[in-house]
């Protein structure tokens, strides 16, 4: 398959949930300057079980609220329309990933949680973004899966054979990683580019041309929870760690050992999400 046929392949995309139509609207009425966040919470709480879907998942480990968000106005002030709306716009696609692969629903999962903690502790504005950055990072795995199960199966195959990473193997069968393909669907989902970025340029932060510092938290983390053994990513290998995403983020030994632990408290805590979004 070319390049421009695989490109082709992901304009139609035949497999995956299409999004609900209330993104549409949301999307009209997000661009109005007078629109509350009250206006546009009562638009999706009239869809009530992606309301609740919405309030399990803002009310997670991953996010870390203190309180508890008990309305979709008030997860829209806390979090963002940007949060609220990836949230909305994934979340058929992590039920399918649920069912399908609930390793790579865990790895998610546990990279969003780790992207949180390094946010706020840097003092990022929104670490709720970067969070959600986190849980999207993989969306390229899942488009391979279901709209290539052929070449999935294949590039599981040489990767166990050969002991290569996925991304390795993706790029030789396919032309692509799926970092790419991730960044490829966000855009095409009009998710902002502090997302869009970060999906794409999650293994080479140092090539991003925008939001590059949530790009190495996206890439550290998924290192890090690669090593903690949370979930899977698809192969056993950890990848590598980029030393110039490092150098923008990197803390010491004191720290270093703060967020371990707080890392360690909220992972056992998503274990009993995963049950709970089902």
């Amino acid at each position: 398959m070319t390049r421009e046929e695989l490109l082709d392949r992901l304009d139609n995309i035949q497999s995956l949930p299409t999004l609900p139509p209330i993104v549409s609207r949301l999307n009209e009425m997000v661009n109005d300057d007078d629109v509350t966040a009250s206006r546009l919470g009562k638009i999706i709480e009239k869809d009530q079980v992606l309301t609740t879907k919405l309030l399990k998942m803002v009310n997670s480990s991953f996010f870390g609220f203190p309180q508890r968000i008990s309305t979709i106005p008030n997860a829209l002030v806390l979090l963002g329309f940007n949060v609220i709306k990836t949230l909305i716009v994934t979340s058929s696609i992590f039920e399918v990933m649920q069912s399908s692969d609930i390793g790579l629903f865990e790895h998610s999962l546990g990279c969003a949680t780790a992207a949180g903690i390094i946010a706020r502790r840097r003092g990022i504005k929104n670490p709720e973004e970067v969070s959600t950055a986190g849980l999207i990072h993989d969306l390229g795995k899942i488009v391979i899966r279901a709209e290539l199960p052929d070449d999935y199966e294949k590039i599981l195959s040489i990767s166990k054979q050969k002991k290569l990473s996925v991304r390795e193997v993706e790029k030789s069968v396919i032309g692509m990683g799926h970092g790419e393909i991730g960044g490829i669907l966000a855009s095409q989902w009009n998710l902002p580019d502090s997302l869009v970025l970060p999906v794409k340029f999650h293994h080479s932060p140092k090539r991003c041309t925008g939001h590059v510092e949530v790009a190495a938290i996206v890439h550290f983390s998924d290192i890090l929870i690669r090593a903690v053994g949370f979930g899977s990513g698809g192969d056993p290998w950890v990848p590598p760690l980029d030393h110039e995403a490092w150098e923008l983020i990197k803390f010491g030994k004191t720290e270093a050992g703060e967020i371990l632990e707080e890392l360690d408290e909220k992972l056992a805590e998503l274990k009993g999400f995963t049950g709970e979004m089902q």
